[in-house]
């Protein structure tokens, strides 16, 4: 057995199904996650968890090992240690951090009655709700830069969001002042520097911007989503965690509205498809 297959077995054994959101099935076995929830919590296959465990597979992917940290809700001090039992360097300093803390994970769970999101200081997403799921599409079904909130405002301009003029105008500043400041504390983030190069080549309005070099701070705003159960106008709000640069973007609707009669039904509906 290698380390890492050692370790990742040791911590999934540790973690209960009810820290992750999971529900509590009589009659486990273990008292820990068993591997098609560490699968799923992951996004990756069950064969490939067992052959981790097995020491079948050794070398696995930055991002990979990024997805287990989060799903196992290990600290700073763990994920540098499965970063390294898996032969790779720890994300420090430089490179844009993607760990959820258990402090963050604790704040999110807690408010896991509306939509919400966690995202790096990027904009790739790297956790959400079922909720925010029904609402704004499931982020499991697109795959690596089609994940980055910033690639599809210039590239596809959500199709499904619609607001005003001036909420556009806030927005898209707020995402290239975001990624320059990320830039800045990240300059030896390969993945960052790509995706600005990408956008720059990609989306005249990202171009122009960036050239501007112009800083702003994000607001809350209003949009209105457009969902199965119809559209539904939400304020959005942007939360950070002390000593992170974490991102938590919230959806609430005003209090006995017919938007909050839609939210509570598409909390019932979840991702089906109402015919």
């Amino acid at each position: 057995m290698s380390e890492l297959s050692t370790v990742l077995r040791a911590w999934r054994d540790r973690t209960r199904p009810e820290e992750v959101g999971l529900p509590t099935i009589p009659g486990r076995r273990t008292p820990g996650l068993r591997r098609e929830e560490l699968a799923a919590l992951a996004t990756v296959s069950v064969d490939y968890i067992v052959r981790l465990e097995q020491g079948r597979a050794r070398h696995p992917s930055a991002q990979t090992v990024a997805a287990l940290a989060r799903a196992l809700r290990l600290t700073d001090e763990e994920v540098d240690h499965l970063y390294q039992v898996a032969g790779l360097a720890a994300p420090r300093g430089h490179v844009v951090p993607q760990h959820i803390s258990p402090g963050v994970r604790r704040m999110v769970d807690r408010l896991g009655d509306v939509p919400l999101a966690v995202f790096t200081a990027t904009w790739d997403i790297i956790h959400w709700n079922g909720l925010w799921a029904a609402i704004s599409g499931d982020p499991a079904r697109r795959q690596a830069i089609d994940r980055n909130v910033v690639w599809r405002h210039f590239t596809d301009h959500f199709p499904d969001v619609s607001y005003d003029d001036i909420h556009r105008e806030e927005f898209s500043e707020d995402l290239v002042a975001d990624l320059r400041a990320a830039r800045a504390r990240y300059p030896d983030d390969r993945d960052l520097r790509e995706l600005v190069a990408r956008l720059r080549a990609t989306s005249v309005d990202f171009d122009a911007r960036w050239g501007r070099a112009s800083m702003s701070v994000h607001k809350s705003s209003r949009k209105v989503m457009t969902t199965s159960v119809g559209p539904i106008a939400i304020d959005c709000d942007v939360l950070t965690a002390p000593g992170s640069d974490l991102r938590i973007v919230v959806y609430t609707t005003a209090p006995g509205s017919e938007d909050e009669q839609r939210l509570e039904l598409l909390r019932v509906v979840g991702t089906q498809t109402l015919v």
